[in-house]
């Protein structure tokens, strides 16, 4: 029988994935975020605002939810910029402190806890310091540098040793999705690029660098991972790395993407998406006026994910950069076999932005 989850970070990427997984496979559902998520089919859900760096908040908030039996933990806070954070001491610390405050308290009040989710990712390899293995494998000995991630599993191991519930650590790589206003969602700044060119006569250029064998996740296949290891046996303790199930390059994907937003392949041309977006931010005002969309600014629209689209698609690399693969063997292995398209997964999604009045609609082509 499905329990009660509490899904902490639940306006982002892979939270609101969750909550309307969970919700949608009839568990009970505690959507924990400062904002309310934008979900579909919220009927099964309760949300919680709580500011996780509020340890008060979060120990009132746990003295009410005694009956929760499951934990997906993914909350992050992200330094503007991103990459600055990801090497700081005290950003660590702080999001471990956030963990901790919702955490400490709700072990203590729900004593029906079964199993905890936490998120990691490839910088668990040093993918932002270095060249990995290819394919980086969750058997690996720990990369030696500092990692927020490091401080998050110990901490649940610890808290985990002798008691009853077991815990999972996931691992995805670039997750895609209809989250705006995130850290790392490539989607609706592709979404918010295309509109711009189209409004500019532009054509649809790649303005990425060199050609990067990588891997994305779409985020229903996330949610469905962690709603698989909340209850499998063979998810107890483990580590896993998630992609939709295979590679793509840039130059390849971009015809479907271009495809996706109306707009013809126009030629490769390396550019900062940061700056090109910050320069055409009074376009994006005429744009939202034009086709009726919601008035979302452009900052709140992107939130910092403008500067991991730059990071992505290695505009400004001299070099062709390592690729980044990591091995889903072990998960297969152990009974999660989901896949996904991964040219289905930006199309489902840009799409979805226009059906939500996010970006201008564009209709779904017959091969789409």
């Amino acid at each position: 029988m499905p329990g009660k989850v509490l899904i902490a970070g639940a306006s982002g990427l892979v939270g609101t994935a969750c909550v309307e997984k969970f919700a949608r496979d009839g568990w009970d559902v505690v959507a924990v975020s400062r904002r309310r998520p934008e979900v579909v089919g919220e009927s099964r859900m309760r949300h919680v605002p709580i500011d996780l760096r509020n340890a008060s908040d979060c120990r009132g908030a746990a003295a009410e939810l005694t009956d929760i039996t499951h934990v997906v933990y993914a909350a992050v806070d992200e330094q503007p910029g991103l990459a600055s954070g990801w090497t700081d001491p005290e950003h660590m610390k702080l999001n471990l402190a956030m963990l901790q405050n919702l955490l400490d308290p709700l072990l203590d009040a729900a004593p029906g806890i079964e199993h905890v989710s936490i998120l990691q990712g490839t910088k668990a390899y040093g993918a932002h310091l270095h060249p990995v293995p290819v394919p980086a494998r969750e058997r690996s000995p720990r990369d030696p540098h500092e990692n927020f991630y490091w401080l998050h599993e110990d901490y649940v191991r610890e808290r985990s040793a002798g008691r009853e519930w077991t815990f999972t650590i996931m691992r995805p790589v670039i997750i895609l999705g209809p989250n705006h206003g995130v850290a790392m969602n490539l989607i609706p700044v592709i979404g918010v690029y295309a509109a711009i060119c189209r409004e500019l006569g532009r054509p649809f250029s790649f303005p990425g660098g060199p050609v990067i064998v990588q891997q994305a996740v779409d985020c229903r296949l996330v949610a469905d991972a962690l709603a698989w290891a909340a209850t499998s046996p063979a998810a107890a303790g483990e580590t896993f790395n998630l992609t939709n199930g295979e590679v793509f390059a840039w130059p390849s994907i971009w015809p479907a993407i271009a495809e996706a937003v109306g707009l013809p392949v126009g030629p490769d041309t390396p550019m900062s998406l940061v700056a090109f977006l910050a320069e055409h931010e009074d376009v994006w005002d005429r744009i939202v006026a034009e086709h009726g969309l919601r008035p979302i600014g452009l900052a709140q629209l992107l939130g910092e994910s403008h500067h991991y689209a730059d990071r992505c698609l290695a505009y400004s690399r001299v070099a062709p950069p390592q690729p980044l693969c990591v091995s889903t063997v072990k998960i297969k292995q152990a009974g999660f076999t989901e896949t996904f398209d991964t040219e289905e997964t930006f199309r489902y999604w840009l799409h979805e932005l226009g059906e939500r009045q996010v970006i201008p609609r564009v209709e779904r082509s017959r091969s789409s």
